[in-house]
């Protein structure tokens, strides 16, 4: 669709894109995440994700919500806006939302997405958003993740753990 916003949108913006999007045809995907330190892993993820559609809308984890998923006591290494930032410059990137819920059930419920993607190491029925898409006629797909990459090997890297 050729729509690109490099500040993070809020939810009803967002989906007043998407409702664009698919009034004109157009396919919205959604996927979401806490894409702290942005790895080759990551953009491959996302370059998949984007290929589903027309446009891709990502949702990252308000710093809050990172910490209450426990991923460590210094985590986010990269504040929201910072994290948002990168992923909007991706260009397989269309636009991202902020959200600060522990889970983007309710995020996905406002944009109305026609694809819901997560990574393979979810099971299908653990997806959060699932019922949303798929009650309104959409599907949910997981792409396999890039071997070698993540965010906490890349941090244990950092620390020494790994020469």
């Amino acid at each position: 669709m050729n729509i690109r916003s490099s500040a993070p949108l809020t939810a009803a913006d967002a989906r007043a894109l998407a409702a664009r999007t698919q009034a004109a045809g157009g396919c919205v995907v959604f996927t979401n995440g806490v894409f702290d330190l942005l790895h080759p892993g990551h953009v491959r993820y996302l370059t998949e994700a984007r290929a589903l559609g027309d446009l891709l809308i990502v949702g990252i984890n308000a710093d809050a919500s990172v910490r209450r998923l426990h991923k460590g006591p210094d985590r986010p290494i990269n504040p929201e806006h910072e994290r948002a930032e990168v992923v909007a410059a991706l260009a397989c990137v269309d636009a991202v939302v902020i959200f600060g819920e522990d889970t983007p059930h309710q995020t996905v419920s406002t944009i109305q997405p026609d694809v819901l993607v997560k990574g393979a190491d979810w099971a299908a029925d653990a997806i959060i958003g699932r019922d949303v898409v798929k009650a309104r006629g959409g599907r949910v797909e997981r792409i396999a993740l890039a071997p070698g990459y993540s965010t906490t090997a890349l941090l244990e890297r950092l620390r020494g753990g790994r020469p």
